[in-house]
């Protein structure tokens, strides 16, 4: 069975451009990081990191991103065949997440191409297997505009993880919630899916 962990909080005991080790009550979590996760927290102390565990044959490696968008944009990425996890963390040291969105949506293969690691073909295979779904979301949320309500929040991740792009999701819930207050966290859940 493998243990899912969401997301870390806790003090940064070690930081570097490629990885953080967070000490949760104690216990050190050794994080690969990207440039962006890199520059998200260089001047911090402590904080949370959203995680990913990635499992292949021979290892077992743990990721860390600054927010949410990062993390889905580095799991669309690993979706995507020659597309490892290595590479997708190499293209969010040179590209910021959204930036990477538009350049796919955009078919421009050869902003793509100047990453390390990405060559013409993989960049043409990045854009015909995520063009649609990253088209799907809007491209111009930022992320000041995340709810601060923890139900919202929720409603959001849950959205998320059932493949529903998270700008969408959060559209769909803001809807919701600004006209009622008094939902409960399922409610929002079910009203946000069919307004979508």
């Amino acid at each position: 069975m493998v243990i899912m962990i969401a997301f870390v909080r806790g003090n940064f005991a070690v930081k570097s451009p490629s990885h953080v080790i967070v000490d949760v009550n104690g216990v050190g979590y050794d994080l690969q990081i990207s440039l962006n996760t890199y520059s998200a927290i260089a001047d911090k102390e402590s904080g949370m990191l959203q995680t990913y565990l990635h499992i292949t044959e021979n290892s077992q490696t743990f990721y860390g991103f600054a927010d949410l968008a990062e993390k889905d944009i580095f799991l669309q990425l690993i979706s995507v065949s020659g597309i490892g996890a290595a590479t997708a963390r190499m293209m969010l040291s040179g590209m910021k997440p959204e930036e990477i969105s538009r350049a796919i949506v955009q078919g421009n293969t050869q902003l793509l191409a100047t990453i390390k690691g990405i060559g013409k073909k993989t960049a043409e295979r990045l854009v015909v297997e995520l063009r649609d779904k990253l088209g799907k979301q809007s491209l111009e949320t930022t992320p000041g505009a995340l709810p601060v309500n923890s139900l919202e929040t929720d409603a959001i991740t849950a959205l998320a993880s059932l493949g529903i792009g998270r700008p969408q999701a959060e559209q769909a819930v803001k809807k919701i919630t600004v006209s009622n207050s008094e939902l409960s966290l399922e409610q929002i859940i079910k009203l946000a899916l069919k307004n979508l």
